[in-house]
């Protein structure tokens, strides 16, 4: 007899163990409270402009088409792709800007590298060296693997290899001891707030988001990142799967030690099985009173848990076309230390660093002919840690910097009288639209003390047949991360059920 899974939110994580389990021969629904896939992989379109709300940046493109061929199906005919290069450029602040282009062509990194001495070129190829063994590692070891239990972690073989990992230098002291060139450090390190941590605080061993970057180059996804969800969730109905949009889920029902289903609307759907893709912080506090189905997470140990930054994103329709800029461009704070202290004590940022990504630079289909979409993503405090009320005041001083910022880059000097329409994305949005606990964008952050078995997993301990999955989960945030965290919440499920084989 086929089972039910019900799965709560259509993010990518969500999604992903949605396909799996729906591939598999399970009957699965998911509960949506957007009108649209993707949680924060969400969309917005204005007077012709099309925005990606959040991610924007494709990496391991090679986990985005395995969710489209363990189904069968060529990935090219859901999510064409393009390699960018440059991939990005980065601008440090100063009199004048110092500006780096970054790719992925070796020869061409070695000329960068080595235009800051030999020192720091030899340092560059021994930092990519220790990082890919490390990757290497951290993949067949922990990232695609679940820790139940905390034994599952402290056998001695798991221990082995977690030494090997020397997570317990930060990523910025790490590429310190590689490159004296403080440039070269920042460029090679400040990738870790994209998700979530600061590189004062994060594990050395994220250092192989801008490694990754180098040796396997960054992609775009024709129509934006949002295509991806959007045709993860096509793939899923054509599977015989069932989304539920404006279906916003109130209580994870539960009787005890087992889940009983949901509650939507004030209507109960009972099934077996529900894998939560809602954020662990905002499930354990909103959706779940049963203290026996929590287990160790009581709300007020969630609120002990640290949590990632958020983000303030501006989502402009331009009258221009801007020929010298890339598709991605980081522009660094000349201060970047109280930048980043900032971002993670609550205090209101002087001068922050500014992510500006143009989709339209690559498809011109996102924004009327002439014209050009900007995404403009500055890294701020979640809504507890901040020091400062979210209202017109303090965006209106945000914006007001981020156009300082951007109108020293080429091209840009006009941005104000430019801009002809405007969206606006801020912590109290990513808490209202996407459930995320404390507006925290990120989720919980990755630090060591929140990794692997320390993270909450994919299995409830606690509660029979209840699943989570998302950035807040083993093994954490990142779309590829992500998209792993589907794969490992559905293989845990179908794990517990050996005797489930519909096919």
């Amino acid at each position: 007899m086929t089972k039910k899974v019900l799965v709560i939110g259509a993010g990518v994580a969500g999604l992903s163990s949605a396909i799996r389990l729906q591939n598999e021969g399970y009957q699965v629904e998911i509960f949506e409270q957007e009108n649209i896939p993707g949680g924060k992989m969400h969309q917005l379109k204005n007077e012709g402009h099309t925005f990606d709300v959040g991610p924007t940046l494709v990496m391991m493109p090679e986990v985005y088409r395995e969710v489209f061929e363990l189904a069968g199906r060529n990935p090219d005919d859901y999510i064409p792709m393009q390699k960018l290069d440059p991939m990005y450029e980065v601008y440090f602040k100063g009199a004048p800007y110092r500006h780096y282009v970054l790719d992925s062509d070796l020869v061409n990194l070695m000329k960068l590298v080595e235009s800051k001495g030999p020192e720091n070129a030899r340092g560059f190829l021994n930092d990519v060296s220790t990082i890919y063994e490390r990757y290497q590692i951290a993949l067949d070891h922990f990232l695609t693997r679940p820790f139940r239990k905390s034994s599952d972690f402290y056998k001695p073989a798991v221990l082995r290899q977690a030494l090997k990992l020397k997570t317990f230098d930060s990523a910025d002291r790490m590429m310190a001891s590689f490159m004296p060139d403080e440039d070269l450090q920042r460029m090679l390190s400040f990738q870790t707030l994209y998700i979530g941590v600061s590189p004062k605080k994060g594990p050395s061993l994220y250092n192989i988001i801008p490694m990754i970057e180098l040796l396997y180059g960054v992609w775009f996804i024709k129509g934006g990142m949002h295509t991806m969800a959007e045709q993860m969730a096509r793939l899923f109905t054509e599977l015989g799967g069932v989304i539920h949009y404006h279906s916003k889920v109130d209580k994870i029902l539960t009787d005890g030690s087992k889940v009983k289903g949901v509650s939507v609307g004030g209507q109960t759907i009972e099934a077996p099985y529900v894998v939560c893709n809602a954020d662990f912080p905002y499930a354990m506090t909103k959706l779940i009173d049963d203290n026996k189905a929590r287990g160790k997470f009581s709300p007020a140990k969630i609120d002990k848990m640290d949590y990632s930054c958020s983000c303030l994103v501006f989502y402009w329709g331009v009258n221009a076309k801007f020929p010298d800029l890339a598709a991605h461009t980081f522009i660094i704070s000349e201060d970047l230390d109280d930048n980043l202290e900032s971002i993670f004590d609550g205090r209101r940022i002087k001068d922050p660093s500014i992510y500006l990504h143009i989709p339209s630079q690559v498809d011109s289909d996102m924004a009327p002919e002439g014209k050009s979409s900007f995404y403009v993503l500055i890294p701020v405090s979640e809504l507890v840690t901040s020091q400062y009320e979210w209202n017109d005041e303090a965006v209106n001083d945000y914006r007001e910097k981020a156009l300082n910022t951007l109108s020293a880059l080429p091209g840009l000097s006009d941005i104000r009288s430019q801009i002809a329409n405007e969206l606006i994305f801020t912590p109290k949005d990513f808490e209202k639209h996407f459930s995320a606990y404390r507006g925290a964008t990120f989720g919980l952050q990755p630090t060591l003390r929140q990794s692997n078995h320390w993270r909450p997993q994919a299995k409830s301990m606690t509660c029979e047949g209840l699943y989570f999955n998302g950035s807040s989960t083993h093994p954490g945030a990142g779309v590829p991360i992500v998209i792993q965290s589907g794969k490992i919440c559905a293989e845990e499920l179908r794990r517990d059920n050996p005797e489930d084989n519909f096919l």
